[in-house]
């Protein structure tokens, strides 16, 4: 699968932690992943009412005033509009395969943003902003390149090799969508266990690589980018990727 090749600026981004002058309701999935649970506390720290939900939600060890701990199903389309009504923000970041046909169709990445989308479009007006974490296989490493068709598949394992491609699916099905308020938030290449620093870069759908040829970021910092983005709303219906 090939994307349009799309211009990249990289700009870089400093935030400091600030408690927000108006305070957010946001919803994260996945919140107690290794991206999720960074983001949660990232909001909670900017003075955000956050709902985290998951399928297990006695994974969820944090306690805090604005901190409201749900259970959701993402392949539950009544569950799903009961969680996101009235809220301002739903930040998805899951994965996962259903079944074992190997489709694309069937990586939890995608499924998530169909019935997600079909719930928010359902809401109309009232429907909050929707920031869905893609997948570095989404990114352009050359022109008309995509990082997922220069993986070694002969060593992909097949669960892996469904969520990228499922991944790329669901930014494919994002760009047809235009009744929605959404966003493709993309991760470089390489996460890393460094610390919150608040300084990033942001670009297009074109792979950042630092000074040394590198793509990556820590998981801190790019909740820092999904929280900012959360705030300030400057990607609606756009993607756009985050690195050092």
């Amino acid at each position: 699968m090939r994307q349009l090749l799309i211009a990249c600026v990289a700009l870089f981004v400093t935030t400091g932690p600030a408690h927000a002058e108006q305070p957010l309701d946001i919803v994260i999935y996945g919140a107690t992943g290794e991206v999720g649970s960074h983001v949660v506390q990232e909001a909670l720290d900017r003075g955000h009412r956050v709902t985290a939900v998951s399928r297990r939600p006695e994974q969820v060890e944090l306690r805090h005033a604005n901190l409201s701990v749900v259970k959701g199903d993402l392949l539950d389309q009544e569950s799903i509009t009961q969680i996101v009504t009235g809220q301002d923000v739903v930040i998805v970041s899951v994965r996962g395969v259903i079944g074992d046909s190997g489709a694309p169709q069937s990586a939890l990445q995608f499924m998530a943003a169909e019935r997600v989308v079909d719930a928010l479009f359902r809401l109309g007006d009232h429907a909050p902003r929707l920031l869905h974490v893609g997948g570095s296989g989404s990114l352009e490493v050359e022109p008309g390149v995509l990082f997922a068709e220069k993986l070694p598949k002969i060593v992909l394992p097949k669960g892996l090799e469904v969520e990228i491609l499922g991944q790329i699916l669901a930014l494919e099905f994002f760009r047809k969508v235009d009744d929605v308020k959404w966003t493709y938030v993309t991760p470089p290449k390489k996460f890393t266990n460094g610390p919150r620093t608040g300084v990033y870069r942001i670009g297009g759908g074109r792979a950042l690589e630092d000074h040394r040829g590198r793509t990556r970021v820590s998981r801190a910092d790019f909740a820092v980018a999904l929280v900012d983005e959360a705030e300030q709303a400057k990607h609606v219906r756009k993607q756009f990727s985050v690195a050092y």
